[in-house]
């Protein structure tokens, strides 16, 4: 009796296999499949009738309505393949999906607009670690252990014994270039900084500098400044009126403070600018011989400037964005924006 129940199953899975192969379209194949593979199918009901067997044809008879059940289910699976392909195919009425196209981020935007500016008067891009040493980040930038300086940048240290860090301003790239190349230098040096921060609206313990630096016998500060405004101008589009004022860094002497007149109220006075009609975007200064000194410059041939700037101050004040944390919040509604 099983010997003659097998051999049908096996007749019900040829007359199956014959069927498949002359549907085409879908309305076909889901009439097959309620057919030979549906809740009432001559299939389903066998496997209702494997309790009258012998636990030693259970096995057997389980073991064949399975293979039949997977071949029946391999045949359905590749024919619905082959309808489908056939219709992207043939069917120009289908309607296309829409290709959504990526955009560079704000931030991505900015660095690439200030490396073409200074790409274009003569500067190299350079790049360094993030994590970095004690010596690069702090000592060599003539601001050594228990300098005061160095509260201003209060960074995460990654190994404390090692003085292993991460950099808290991308200057540490302009010693390692000074390291292994002579001058003249010519470089701008974008990348990641990291300070102990709170995340709020103005600041972020993640951010974007681009930090440049020129070396060569001679420099004055008149090519800063000259080199500085034309930056500006280039970036706003626009002249602006542009203000060095006397600052502090460790590593320039002598050091300034770069401010432009404000280019949301115009000069006037907003909450912006704090009223004073005046916005200050980046730091600079004649680099400071001890920092020649301990790269190997003779400072008595060699003189440099060196400056370094926020991305996303600059960005937040090209765009008019009055919050830092929007570019790494990734909302859509934001991003593509720009």
């Amino acid at each position: 009796m099983l010997k003659e129940i097998i051999e049908k199953v096996e007749q019900f899975f040829e007359e199956g296999k014959r069927e498949i192969e002359e549907i085409k379209d879908d309305e076909l194949l889901e009439k097959w499949r309620i057919k030979f593979l549906g809740r009432k199918s001559y299939l389903n009901k066998l496997f209702s009738q494997i309790s009258s067997f012998s636990n030693e044809e259970k096995v057997i008879f389980g073991k064949k309505l399975n293979q039949i059940k997977q071949k029946l289910i391999e045949l359905y699976e590749k024919t619905k393949s082959e309808i489908k392909k056939e219709e992207i195919k043939y069917n120009v009425f289908l309607p296309g999906k829409k290709i959504k196209i990526g955009n560079l981020h704000p931030i991505t935007k900015i660095i690439d607009e200030i490396v073409q500016i200074f790409y274009k008067i003569g500067f190299a891009i350079a790049e360094g670690p993030e994590i970095e040493t004690d010596y690069y980040n702090f000592t060599a930038l003539n601001t050594p252990e228990e300098h005061p300086a160095r509260d201003i940048w209060d960074t995460f240290y990654i190994e404390k014994e090692r003085n292993i860090l991460l950099r808290t301003h991308t200057s540490p790239v302009q010693i390692r270039i000074m390291e292994k190349y002579p001058p003249p230098l010519r470089i701008i040096a974008p990348g990641k900084c990291f300070r102990r921060d709170s995340f709020d609206s103005s600041h972020s313990p993640m951010f974007h500098q681009i930090e440049g630096l020129m070396v060569d016998r001679d420099i004055k500060f008149t090519h800063l400044k000259g080199i500085l405004t034309y930056f500006i101008y280039e970036f706003f589009k626009r002249e602006v009126r542009v203000v060095f004022s006397p600052s502090y860094f460790p590593f320039t002497e002598p050091s300034a403070e770069v401010s432009i007149s404000c280019v949301i109220c115009e000069g006037k006075g907003c909450s912006t600018c704090g009223n004073t009609g005046f916005l200050e975007i980046l730091g600079c200064g004649m680099v400071h011989p001890n920092v020649f000194k301990n790269v190997g410059y003779n400072n008595k041939i060699y003189t440099g400037f060196a400056f370094g700037m926020g991305v996303e101050r600059l960005a937040m004040l090209k765009y008019q964005i009055d919050d830092i944390r929007h570019f790494y919040y990734n909302d859509l509604r934001f991003l593509e924006q720009f």
